[in-house]
């Protein structure tokens, strides 16, 4: 319940509110944009304060596995599931938009814990930054393989060019930079820039959250006449691959916070890096049946009611 009531929510919710009822009210994409390179240079450069504190450990190490092999596993796992009801090329860009991640819903998931008190790795930025790519090549490796069964054209991607692209892309570029940036400039850095990535972060996340939730709004319509099946994915899938994460994440005895946003990002689905990849490496598939359940369902559902009750399930654990 206390997740319902934090401002960046409640700005959230707000947002789906004016959309579904048609309101006028928008935010420019200009200014959006530039909030969501603020929240990513924010969030870079407090995870590289952290981690100039707590130094590349053993820990660090395992968190980073669990966060590749959770990006590897849930795009093979989920395509073998839903190729069995859907087209075999929708079935790929399915899996691998839900086995690539949300930052907004990493970065909500961050002041949460913030408020409650529980610490995290600073390292965990940097976990978000390595699963977003391999999904993506998963998804392209199979579509290859299934237009060869077909008979039709080969439509070579290359995996060189997605990892150039997913590590230069601009947001991607300025999470990493921001995190050596925090990790060189430690405690000095931290002081110099407490004002502008600490206390204008709440404000301007909850901003944020206003316009992903005029967006989230718009997408719902596109869930017109959609296959059932992806309702229910859309619902099940977080918590399932949340649950996953977090047996992996207790078998090796990772700390809370970094379990919870394990599986915050395990849970999460892309909306805005693997749309961007599929239109151009997976054309045969409407982007509207990939799209519309990742930020019309998924997003939502994490960001009201998912990352609370991850934190639950994983706080009843520990």
């Amino acid at each position: 319940m206390s997740n319902l009531l934090d401002p960046a929510v409640l700005f959230f919710i707000l947002g789906v509110f004016a959309g579904l009822v048609k309101s006028n009210l928008e935010i420019p994409q200009p200014i959006s944009r530039f909030l969501s390179l603020y929240l990513l240079m924010a969030l870079g450069l407090k995870g590289g304060f952290a981690l100039n504190q707590s130094g590349l450990t053993t820990e660090v190490a395992i968190s980073l596995g669990i966060a590749i092999s959770m990006a590897i596993l849930i795009p093979i796992i989920d395509y073998n599931l839903l190729k069995q009801k859907l087209d075999r090329l929708d079935a790929a860009a399915i899996a691998a938009t839900y086995g690539s991640i949300s930052a907004v819903t990493f970065i909500t998931a961050t002041q949460i814990l913030d408020q409650n008190g529980i610490s995290y790795g600073g390292h965990m930025a940097a976990a978000m930054a390595l699963m977003e790519s391999p999904a993506i090549i998963i998804a392209i490796i199979l579509a290859n393989k299934i237009r060869h069964e077909y008979n039709t054209y080969s439509f070579n991607f290359s995996i060189r060019k997605i990892l150039h692209e997913s590590f230069t892309d601009g947001g991607q570029l300025l999470l990493l930079g921001s995190l050596a940036i925090g990790f060189f400039s430690g405690e000095m850095g931290h002081k110099m820039m407490a004002p502008f990535s600490i206390d204008l972060f709440k404000g301007l996340l909850a901003f944020f959250l206003l316009d992903m939730g005029l967006l989230a709004a718009k997408n719902l319509g596109d869930l017109k006449n959609k296959p059932p099946i992806i309702f229910k994915y859309a619902i099940m899938a977080p918590f399932a691959h949340a649950l996953i994460a977090l047996g992996l994440c207790y078998f090796f005895h990772v700390s809370l916070g970094d379990t919870i946003l394990l599986m915050v990002l395990s849970a999460s689905a892309s909306y805005i890096a693997v749309p961007a990849v599929l239109r151009i490496a997976m054309p045969e598939v409407k982007p509207a049946i990939y799209m519309s359940i990742s930020l019309g369902i998924t997003f939502p559902l994490n960001i009201i009611v998912g990352i609370p009750i991850y934190n639950f399930i994983a706080q009843s654990f520990y």
